[in-house]
């Protein structure tokens, strides 16, 4: 009625010139997804807990936002089994399928298990072995990456991140990464797939055998040290294993010499001497 009224009152109005509100814009993004059941990317902003009557049924719940409008996605529908792991994923861009919305409340409730499901069938549909894909990362530790490949989880140990050695992940890989991997396996039934970032790159060897002969000293970078030794970078994707020195220590990130005492193409090693910290 409002519109109408200002139709009238100002001449050569016309109503496609008007801007929508961004509040609008996020509701008819909302009402959208929920009539089509497509699926909604936003961070996580907070944590919420929502009272229950009673107080059993009092449970935790992950808040998104579109704009200014709040989303809530309760620990059920978020598809990690506690609160110390939902607070892992908070500033993290989620996945999820609107279930209900209030629009005077201004709220709506949603589901990243369901938009995870589909986004699975999608994959499994799509993927085949031997194809190289991209792989989100969301969690890093020491030794583990997990990450996602469309709905699916998908764990690459240390050793399939690269050729070298890694000292520690976490000072490779960072929450949020696109690492391109290759598919390995697919398990359809189990909804599971093994990805190797590794099997992805182009393998050093043999070729960098013919770069450093036994016998001969280069210049390197400490990458690793651990009880049996320490790993010198040679280029990348190539590290020596020497033993430690006798009257002097070594750190990550020292630049040292070493003699190359042994290559081993089959094994893709190469075992060497510190003769000179740099």
């Amino acid at each position: 009625m409002a519109n109408d009224v200002m139709q009238v009152l100002i001449e050569g109005f016309d109503p496609s010139k008007v801007q929508e509100s961004e509040v609008d814009q996020d509701w008819k993004e909302i009402y959208g997804a929920h009539q089509n059941q497509t699926i909604l990317q936003a961070s996580i902003t907070g944590i919420e807990k929502l009272n229950g009557i009673d107080k059993d049924l009092d449970k935790h719940c992950a808040v998104v936002t579109l704009g200014t409008i709040r989303g809530y996605i309760p620990m059920e529908f978020t598809g990690v089994e506690n609160l110390r792991q939902l607070r892992a994923m908070t500033g993290q861009s989620v996945a999820f399928k609107v279930l209900n919305y209030d629009r005077e409340a201004g709220v709506f409730t949603a589901s990243r298990i369901a938009a995870l499901d589909q986004m699975a069938e999608i994959t499994l549909r799509k993927i085949e072995e031997g194809n190289v894909i991209i792989a989100v990362a969301r969690h890093v530790s020491a030794s583990l990456v997990r990450a996602d490949i469309g709905g699916i989880e998908v764990k690459i140990p240390i050793d399939e991140i690269s050729y070298g050695w890694i000292d520690d992940l976490t000072e490779e890989v960072k929450v949020g990464d696109h690492l391109r991997v290759k598919v390995l396996e697919i398990d359809e039934e189990n909804k599971k797939v093994k990805v190797s970032a590794k099997a992805a790159q182009v393998n050093p060897w043999p070729d960098c055998a013919g770069r450093f002969a036994k016998g001969n000293e280069y210049v390197g970078k400490v990458s690793g040290v651990r009880e049996y030794g320490v790993f010198v970078n040679l280029e990348p994707g190539v590290d020596s294993l020497a033993p430690h020195l006798k009257f002097q220590n070594v750190k990550k990130g020292d630049r040292v010499l070493v003699r190359v005492m042994n290559v081993d193409v089959q094994k893709e090693q190469i075992r060497s001497r510190i003769t000179r910290v740099l």
